[in-house]
């Protein structure tokens, strides 16, 4: 699993840090590097710096980002040779040393489109293929819902852990076997698949496992374990991708089908309608019990504590 230092943030970096940054452009073809110095603060992290440099000393640095939080996975790229959110990786983490120098490069096994921007065209087709949605039969059920599905807690733990998955695509940078097969579905759709298959409302199960059961799905993995590495959120997509194949094997062998699926949660029970109070329980006259509901009321404090 990923290994953050959780204490980075509170160690103060190296005054001035140097940046060796990637550079490609797609109208020449060009690719080189370039560096650039960064006086840094505590709490800084990569993107800061980067944001930096292409505010204060060279606008043409393209790179892409949103939340800054690792929630949106836009920052993807990789740092000092390690596929990591820029957002996520505190300054102190990586600049060590006297005269420190981080080098960026975009992330690995996507195509570059300039400078650290990364095309996820080939990403998402791959990621749809495995249909990361409920699937229903009752179709009419599915598009026209008049009530949720039940999923208990404990139902909800089995496939928690892999419905974090923030779609950064580090997990591919990071694996062998997507670098040298480009059929290869990737650790973000093969987790995605198994998060669908364990879930108890879904009944598009087998259809799935048709889709992964080959050299480019399940069987192409060589469990390197890389992606889970550098899962910023401990998603462990090459676990997902070990207890697919068993699910897959044992499928195929006519030892495991799922038992069952959830439906939609049956109606609220209608409110009975309220029974006048009997007679010796009727307020006294004079008391309006609707109108003392609707007042607030307010203590005396200033009283009470004198």
């Amino acid at each position: 699993m990923a290994v953050f230092d959780p204490k980075a943030a509170t160690r103060t970096p190296p005054k001035r840090v140097t940046f060796r940054i990637r550079r490609y452009d797609p109208e020449t073809g060009r690719s080189w590097w370039q560096d650039y110095e960064v006086e840094t603060y505590r709490g800084m992290t990569v993107l800061d710096a980067l944001l930096k440099i292409k505010e204060e000393k060279d606008h043409t640095l393209v790179l892409r980002y949103s939340c800054r939080m690792a929630v949106c996975g836009s920052c993807g790229m990789v740092i000092n040779g390690t596929p990591r959110l820029a957002c996520q990786t505190q300054l102190a983490e990586v600049a060590v040393g006297p005269n420190p120098v981080v080098t960026v490069e975009p992330m690995k096994n996507f195509k570059v489109v300039r400078d650290l921007l990364t095309d996820f065209t080939e990403f998402w087709g791959k990621h749809r293929r495995v249909k990361p949605y409920l699937i229903r039969k009752d179709k009419k059920e599915q598009e026209n819902p008049e009530r949720e599905y039940k999923l208990l807690p404990e139902e909800y733990e089995e496939f928690y852990q892999y419905s974090l998955c923030i779609a950064c695509g580090l997990c591919v940078s990071a694996c062998p076997v997507y670098a040298s097969d480009e059929r290869f579905l990737g650790p973000q759709a093969l987790a995605q698949a198994y998060r669908f298959i364990s879930d108890p409302r879904d009944e598009g199960w087998r259809e799935r496992l048709e889709l992964v059961d080959g050299e480019d799905g399940v069987f192409g993995c060589h469990f390197a374990a890389s992606c889970s590495a550098v899962c910023p959120k401990e998603v462990d997509p090459a676990g997902a991708i070990q207890r697919l194949r068993s699910l897959l094997l044992r499928y195929k062998l006519g030892l495991w089908r799922k038992k069952r699926v959830n439906g939609p949660v049956p109606p609220l029970e209608e409110r009975k309608p309220k029974q006048p109070l009997p007679p010796e329980a009727q307020p006294l006259p004079g008391v309006d019990v609707e109108q003392l509901e609707e007042e607030s009321i307010e203590i005396p404090v200033e009283q009470l504590i004198t």
